[in-house]
């Protein structure tokens, strides 16, 4: 028998072709083999009926090639085709299903008429046929009846490793299955003690049936997000550990700062604002996440414990993802505290040149890009970091700012809210203040989507909200034209507007510009000379212009939900009714949804879960940053069962074991510093 730790070129099973593609695929020895589980299965005891439409999901079809051809798009596009056909005598249907491949002339070596096939996919109808793109595929073999595990039972299907078909890797997994020690393959420590690691991974790979497939890959879900909570659980113990300074003892400043403000703070800023003095007070240095909805006063609260910290005579500063952002802050804060006599100072990549480099160090609070990570003339004495839209920051890159200070305080603010699943797992180390309501005096915002709407409607619209003296954004997804893309694109769009809008000056902002010519168009915009913006994403977040009520957001299918929102909230920030119009030509089920949840509710919490119900953990994670790129088990996230209990799983070894460096000792592998990757030991 062979060891989990057996290297795979000491299996007489594998060919040196098959070892190749293994290697690099990382897959070098037994258990790493073993740990490639299925991604989804087949039912293959039953196929799907060839359909008469257009599905809305992926179905699964058994076939034969009743025709092939190579075909052309153009001198430069080719695809390969296909045509499907119910071979089962009419038992699934009597249709067929054309499959297409573009710009994969290999498919034609592998594909041929005459093939029996097994096909997955989403089926279009275009033309009158019914087609699939880029199908998964596999071809079956005249044994293939008496081969178990191709046929007649629940067959995995996994990710796809280059030169290596499906059918032998399922092979190969089969006999190793076959051979290998089961005692071997225990964990260091077993999430689950009902049943061994080994049988659960036969379970995963060849189960008896679907439920019994779901319970296995649970288990191994648990397992991933347990190094997860270990890190999480292990980060925030560390934290606890350390020694800061005490600050915010003093709160002259933010006296005078309540004094001065013509408002009341909400009861949910007044609550964040006490607990970051109470964290500030403590000498654990402060690790807390702001988290708030667009246009909920997260700057105000972070005012409130720049002023503590610099009230305990240590400077303060506020690291922004875009030099708009940082600019709209550094605006904001010298209007409210400049009367109180703080000297506030802006560092971004093209302004560091206002302030003379010798006059950083008096400044008490600084506002800035990534480019306060680069200058080490800037802090004298930094006691209290801010970060604004901290998930576009990464880890390394909060690291570099906190490292300017000695053991500072630390309050990151995001505006994007999160699901609670998320929040355990992505900030689990932050306590979380949260701010749940909107300052008084903000109009309300009306949202409503369009689906193929006319050009002289939206225009009169959009004429009679400037008429009254509102401003407007007229948003696309595109900059330029795309050959590829059916999508208006700003530039385009701006020259028709400055003809449809000809009484009015109309103003264009995209990613593309140079730094200082976007800030030259926003402060044209804030000052009320331009009434109409024509731009990107690139508003997204930080723009704040009171007098803008008006959003026509084109082509709102190719944005995501929460990128929606955001856009949403650059309006209705003054007293004025605001209105939002999501225009669309998409008529898809998938569209529509996303459109009428914009459309019911504005509260971001029940977005967010809305988003991550439509689009999935992964594509609602989407960055590298969050430090999640690489699980494999992403859609367990929506589990709050699932999460919470590989929490107290880590809570427990760290409550028995706090340095690792005893009984679990075995498990400090998991434990990740700021550039390393989890990498979950599997044998002890």
């Amino acid at each position: 028998m062979f060891s989990a730790q057996s290297n795979l070129n000491t299996l007489p099973l594998l060919p040196a072709k098959d070892l190749a593609a293994l290697a690099a695929a990382g897959i070098t020895n037994a258990a790493s083999l073993l740990d490639h589980l299925p991604k989804r299965y087949e039912d293959r005891r039953r196929f799907d009926a060839f359909p008469n439409q257009a599905t809305a999901s992926p179905i699964c079809l058994r076939g034969s090639v009743i025709d092939s051809s190579l075909k052309h798009l153009g001198p430069s596009r080719r695809f390969y085709e296909v045509i499907v056909m119910d071979g089962s005598g009419g038992v699934f249907g009597s249709g067929k299903v054309t499959c297409r491949w573009f710009n994969m002339p290999f498919i034609q070596k592998v594909v041929a008429t005459g093939n029996e096939l097994i096909i997955y996919g989403k089926v279009k109808e275009t033309n009158g046929r019914l087609i699939m793109d880029h199908p998964e595929f596999e071809i079956l073999r005249d044994d293939d009846e008496q081969a178990s595990i191709h046929l007649e039972r629940i067959v995995p299907i996994y990710r796809n490793i280059a030169g290596l078909a499906q059918r032998r890797l399922r092979e190969i997994i089969h006999l190793l299955l076959l051979q290998i020690d089961p005692d071997t393959l225990a964990a260091c420590f077993d999430v689950d003690t009902r049943s061994s690691r080994a049988q659960a991974l036969k379970v995963a790979h060849f189960p008896e049936s679907m439920e019994a497939a779901k319970l296995a890959r649970r288990r191994f879900a648990l397992e991933e997000f347990f190094g997860i909570q270990l890190n999480v659980v292990w980060r925030r113990s560390r934290h606890e550990e350390q020694t800061g300074r005490v600050l915010g003892r003093r709160a002259a400043y933010l006296k005078d700062f309540y004094t001065a403000l013509p408002f009341d703070l909400t009861s949910s800023q007044k609550r964040s604002i006490k607990e970051i003095v109470n964290d500030m007070r403590s000498p654990r240095p402060m690790n807390r996440l702001l988290q708030g909805d667009v246009g909920s006063g997260k700057t105000f609260v972070a005012m409130a414990a720049m002023l503590l910290a610099i009230d305990s005579g240590v400077q303060a500063a506020l690291m922004a993802p875009t030099q708009i952002l940082a600019e709209q802050h550094y605006l904001t804060f010298c209007r409210w505290l400049e009367p109180l006599g703080i000297r506030i100072a802006l560092r971004t990549g093209s302004r560091g040149e206002e302030n003379h480099q010798e006059a950083f160090g008096e400044s008490q609070i600084i506002i800035g890009t990534h480019a306060l990570l680069f200058d080490s003339v800037l802090f004298t004495d930094l006691g209290l970091v801010v970060i604004d839209e901290q998930h576009k920051f990464g880890v390394a890159q909060r690291a570099a700012l906190i490292r300017q200070g000695v053991v500072p305080d630390v309050l990151v603010m995001t505006a994007t809210p999160i699901p609670r699943t998320l929040t355990m797992t992505v900030y689990g180390d932050l306590d979380v203040s949260l701010l749940d309501e909107k300052p008084a005096g903000r109009g309300m915002i009306t949202t409503a989507f369009r689906i193929d709407a006319k050009q002289t409607d939206i225009t009169k619209f959009v004429k009679q909200q400037l008429g009254k003296g509102r401003q407007a954004y007229l948003v696309y997804p595109l900059v330029e034209e795309s050959e590829s893309l059916k999508t208006g694109s700003a530039t385009e769009a701006f020259e028709k507007w400055r003809k449809r809008l000809s009484s009015y000056e109309i103003g264009l902002i995209h990613g593309r510009l140079k730094s200082d010519e976007k800030e030259a168009v926003m402060r044209r915009f804030r000052e009320g000379e331009i009434a109409a913006l024509v731009a990107t994403t690139v508003i997204e977040v930080g723009v704040d212009v009171p007098n803008a009520s008006l959003m026509i957001i084109h082509h709102a299918e190719r944005f995501g939900i929460a990128q929606l929102h955001q856009l949403r909230g650059r309006i209705g920030r003054g007293a004025h009714k605001g209105y939002c119009i999501l225009l669309t030509d998409d008529r898809s089920p998938e569209a529509l949804e996303k459109l009428k949840v914009l459309e019911e509710t504005s509260d971001g919490f029940e977005i967010a879960e809305a988003d991550l119900r439509l689009r999935g953990p992964g594509d609602v994670l989407g960055t590298v940053q969050s430090g999640l790129s690489n699980l494999r088990f992403i859609d367990y996230l929506a589990d709050t069962g699932l999460l919470c209990e590989a929490r107290l799983l880590a809570e427990r070894v760290l409550a028995e074991d706090a340095h690792l460096n005893g009984i679990h000792y075995l498990l400090r592998p998991l434990i990740q510093d700021d550039s390393g990757a989890l990498d979950l030991p599997t044998t002890a």
